[in-house]
């Protein structure tokens, strides 16, 4: 459904016809009242009336609030007034025109009333008129609307977690991504335009090795078609919740927690090093994508995902943490390793090069082992002095 977007309007031939034709109804009207004997104000008040009527329907047609709502509370002030006054008459001896007139036009000059909307910046306010869409306001400020329009929006009663909702003073539903209690309250009909924040609670999902990790993300969304966002979906804040949960898992399920061998993540037929710990931000970019897919054709734009949280489930934390750990005292080993040959190495070249003891392949195999036990030793050497001779 395409977006109609309603402005205040600044002329048009329409209003002008609209005050001629009501001006001259009413004036008729006044002037067969005065006609038919009712009383010789009768014109006048049906002048005043006029003036008052034929303002008041430009302003509509302008869709003006401030100029309606004060038309509108003098129109019901004078409406009061005639009908005081015509039953002053009728008591007198005097026709009852005038106090019909009066009666019948305060029972219907409230009516403008429920036509008034005020926006404040980045709220919009999609309206229908008995069942079908009448357009959606945008712009901040006072406007009037058909006052049988009726204002829209199914997910006035959710309230996404830590999103910047217009709630108009009261505290909505808040929605969680697990089930949680819910505090009905009675809200606004505005459709909230700011950038707001689904933080996603944590979620259990398996990796692309099965095994099970706790991830969590943030997306940053916000409307941009009102239209497609009250029509297209029951509720786009729950179709927005329900699609991040998705997209979540399809792509936590293409990596493994930690780079793995074998593993091709792009989908290109090749191994790479691919993982959520270390490629976050490209996980993150691949869900924002995802979930941008699926909430297209609700009017919802996702400005950006993160993770804020990742880990291994509860249940293998601590076997994965020995994993990590033994893996990390391997890379150490092999480091203290290599130094170590590196070491005993430079040792020998620097006495075969200046001479200074001349040793034969048994005396350096026990120059090594010694020099190796020292250097990878988890302890510090303790020297033992030889007394005797070399050999």
């Amino acid at each position: 459904m395409k977006e109609i977007i309603l402005t205040k309007r600044k002329s048009g031939l329409l209003s002008v016809i609209t005050c001629i034709l009501f001006l001259a109804a009413t004036a008729a009207g006044a002037v067969l009242a005065g006609f038919s004997g009712a009383d010789g104000a009768a014109p006048w008040i049906g002048l005043c009336a006029a003036g008052i009527i034929a303002l008041l329907c430009h302003s509509m047609v302008m869709r003006r609030g401030m100029p309606v709502l004060l038309l509108t509370a003098a129109e019901c002030v004078f409406a009061a007034c005639v009908l005081v006054y015509g039953g002053t008459r009728f008591e007198n001896g005097g026709s009852p025109v005038l106090l019909a007139v009066g009666a019948v036009w305060l029972c219907i000059g409230w009516i403008p009333f429920c036509g008034l909307k005020v926006l404040r910046p980045q709220e919009a306010l999609v309206l229908t008129l008995f069942g079908r869409y009448f357009g959606t306001l945008r712009d901040d400020g006072f406007y009037f609307v058909n006052p049988f329009c009726v204002a829209v929006n199914p997910a006035a009663k959710t309230r996404l977690n830590q999103s910047g909702d217009v709630d108009g003073g009261a505290a909505p539903v808040i929605l969680h991504t697990q089930p949680g209690t819910a505090q009905p309250e009675v809200i606004s009909r505005k459709i909230s335009l700011k950038i707001m924040t689904l933080n996603n609670n944590r979620q259990k999902i398996n990796d692309c090795l099965g095994n099970p990790v706790e991830i969590g993300i943030a997306v940053m969304w916000r409307v941009v078609d009102t239209a497609k966002a009250v029509f297209n979906v029951d509720n786009y804040k729950e179709y927005l919740s329900l699609q991040c949960d998705g997209a979540l898992r399809n792509i936590v399920r293409i990596y493994p927690y930690d780079v793995a061998p074998n593993v091709d993540t792009t989908g290109d037929g090749i191994a790479d090093e691919g993982s959520l710990r270390g490629s976050s931000e490209i996980v993150a970019s691949r869900i924002r994508d995802e979930i941008q897919k699926k909430v297209k054709d609700a009017g919802l734009e996702v400005i950006e995902a993160r993770i804020t949280y990742l880990a291994y489930a509860p249940e293998i934390a601590a076997v994965m943490l020995q994993r990590q750990q033994a893996s990390a005292i391997v890379d150490a080993r092999k480091m203290i390793v290599d130094g170590a040959v590196g070491m005993v190495e430079m040792a020998l070249d620097r006495l075969s090069e200046n001479n200074t003891v001349v040793l034969d392949d048994e005396r350096k195999a026990a120059m090594v082992s010694n020099l190796l036990v020292v250097l990878c030793g988890n302890r510090d050497a303790q020297p033992v002095v030889n007394s005797g001779s070399l050999y």
